[in-house]
């Protein structure tokens, strides 16, 4: 049977942490399928299409590997796809707590669906895509923090639309 994956986030915007987190994953599962979040309560940076396309051309190299948008319960996208695992990321003990319990109000809808935790490694554990944001409304460096892809599209857009 296809281990299938799914790595729900907002993505906005995916950050090298995220992508070794994929890198990660696909050395576990058959099948990892990034699903991006609409996430409006967030008020994202990026719009829905914006943060599809970086993730796409972000992991656009690496196998076995699919990103789509999701605006539903992430259990009900997971069985839609036949993922049995859900990925989380872990950057800090800060994070423990809120993942842990988001993994057992996921169990309590679905039992057959788990969540795996993932560190990235010690290089990526400082990166947040709250903290990009930060830097990007100051026009600051953030190559060091993302695939050169997305750099790549934010640097072509806008200043005004990163506020």
């Amino acid at each position: 049977m296809k281990r299938i994956a799914l790595y729900p986030g907002t993505f906005d915007p995916i950050t090298n942490g995220h992508y070794d987190i994929i890198e990660r994953a696909l050395g576990l599962f058959d099948e990892v399928i990034i699903a991006v979040a609409i996430s409006a309560d967030k008020k994202p940076m990026f719009t829905l299409n914006e943060r599809i396309e970086m993730t796409k051309k972000a992991i656009g190299h690496l196998d076995n590997v699919s990103v789509l948008g999701f605006d539903n319960l992430t259990v009900e996208l997971a069985k839609t796809h036949g993922a049995t695992i859900l990925i989380r990321g872990l950057r800090a003990v800060s994070d423990f707590e809120y993942e842990l319990q988001l993994g057992y109000l996921n169990n309590s809808l679905d039992d057959s669906i788990e969540t795996v935790y993932l560190m990235p490694k010690l290089k990526h554990a400082f990166i947040s895509s709250s903290s990009v944001r930060n830097l990007l409304k100051f026009n600051a460096k953030t190559e060091h923090l993302l695939p050169k892809e997305v750099q790549e599209i934010i640097g072509s857009m806008d200043s005004c639309t990163l506020q």
